[in-house]
């Protein structure tokens, strides 16, 4: 299905579940904790949420039995592939064919013995004369010569050993290189991760410190878009960072078990002076997940565990926060949530997480991209909100809001 197709079968299944329950983008946006704005463009097709469980969560809100949400996912789920899908690069032309230049004339080769191989039979040799004089033969040096002359090269040899210079006897051949061992291949971790670092809370709530002023800030995206939003604005988290690191084993038959997860922060500044710019108002969502909070503020931070919570039935429910030793495996992946919060620092840090499976071991290092991940402060900054209906970005103070 064409990607345009696809994306707009999606967004007309979600339009009829909006009207069939007949509430305004902004009552269902409540209750779905997303953004009117963000509703909106599920329903015109002009995005695609990146996870399905909000459009199940509308779907059960308008009243969808079975069958619809299947259908439903099964079009999130080709929109998704469309929406992550790249077009072909452009081939550039093909440079024009360079002028052959004549070739080099092929040097002659050197004279060397011939084959051996069959050829015409040799002349007999003539028989030797009697009356010429015989060839005088090739004499030997004596050996007391021989003996001499090996000792005066010896005695040269540790002359130039003592003096520091390198020496070779004229018959000593070159000693050929001794090769290097080959380096031993690196065995692959026995289990795979992927890591979140743009995420926002209940995909709608987070605040960015931009060095612009506003009319050069483009709308807030949504989060599937947040990245590259956040890239061309040179944009750091502002107070918050929600990491998300998914982990998953190789082998369905091997384990792995994750013993501990580390903070280490490497580099601390003063926040820097920026517009804080925020998302959208914040939204409080039926379930809390379990995660990991960090306070970046203290002076050797912690992942320390926190216990989530559902209160979407009739009475709360507790989730009990991920405990170390943890094992994971192929069909039973993990996600390690981390909240990592300052107030005064702009901190930048990265996470270690510690691994066993058999009888290999190790840490790996958990980075954005390679980057240790970055935190700002951004207590009394100029804060701003996006103003959907004037189209600007406003002060805190007009949107009501406090700073």
């Amino acid at each position: 299905m064409p990607k345009d197709a696809a994306v707009e079968e999606f967004a007309r299944l979600v339009r009829e579940l909006k009207a069939r329950d007949g509430r305004s983008y902004e009552a269902l946006g409540r209750r779905l904790s997303v953004s009117a704005s963000t509703l909106h463009r599920y329903c015109s097709g002009a995005t695609v949420p990146e996870e399905f469980a909000v459009v199940d969560r509308l779907a059960l809100l308008c009243g969808a039995d079975e069958e619809e949400r299947r259908a439903l996912e099964a079009a999130w789920t080709e929109a998704d592939r469309a929406r992550r899908r790249t077009p072909p690069p452009v081939p550039s032309p093909a440079p024009a064919p360079a002028l052959a230049s004549p070739p080099a004339p092929e040097p002659e080769p050197e004279p060397s013995a011939p084959e051996a191989g069959p050829g015409p039979e040799p002349s007999p040799a003539p028989s030797p004369d009697p009356t010429a004089p015989e060839a005088p033969r090739p004499r030997s040096l004596p050996a007391p010569l021989l003996v001499a002359g090996a000792v005066v090269l010896v005695v040269l040899a540790l002359a130039a050993a003592l003096l520091g210079r390198p020496s070779r006897t004229p018959s000593a051949p070159a000693t050929a290189p001794t090769s290097a061992p080959a380096p031993q291949k690196e065995q692959p971790l026995p289990f795979t991760w992927f890591v979140g670092s743009q995420l926002w809370q209940g995909d709608c709530g987070h605040t960015y410190l931009v060095d612009r002023a506003p009319r050069a800030v483009a709308p807030p995206p949504v989060t599937a878009d947040a990245r590259a939003w956040a890239g061309a604005h040179g944009a750091v988290h502002g107070g918050e960072t929600l990491v998300r690191v998914t982990v998953q084993g190789r082998s369905p038959s091997t384990a792995v078990v994750l013993h501990a997860l580390h903070v280490r922060v490497v580099g601390r500044a003063a926040p820097p002076s920026w517009n804080a710019y925020r998302m959208g108002d914040g939204c409080g969502g039926a379930v809390t997940p379990r995660h990991f909070a960090v306070d970046l503020d203290r002076p050797r931070p912690l992942a320390r565990p926190v216990d989530g919570r559902d209160a979407s039935g009739a009475e709360v429910r507790t989730i009990p926060a991920v405990s170390f030793p943890y094992k994971v495996t192929a069909s039973d992946p993990e996600e390690l949530l981390v909240s990592a919060r300052t107030a005064g620092c702009d901190c930048r840090w990265y996470l270690e997480l510690e691994w066993s499976s058999g009888d290999r071991s190790g840490t790996v290092r958990i980075t954005d991209g390679g980057k240790p991940f970055r935190t700002s402060g951004s207590t009394g900054r100029p804060t701003y909100a996006y103003d959907t209906v004037e189209g600007r970005w406003i002060t805190a103070a007009e949107s009501g809001q406090s700073g």
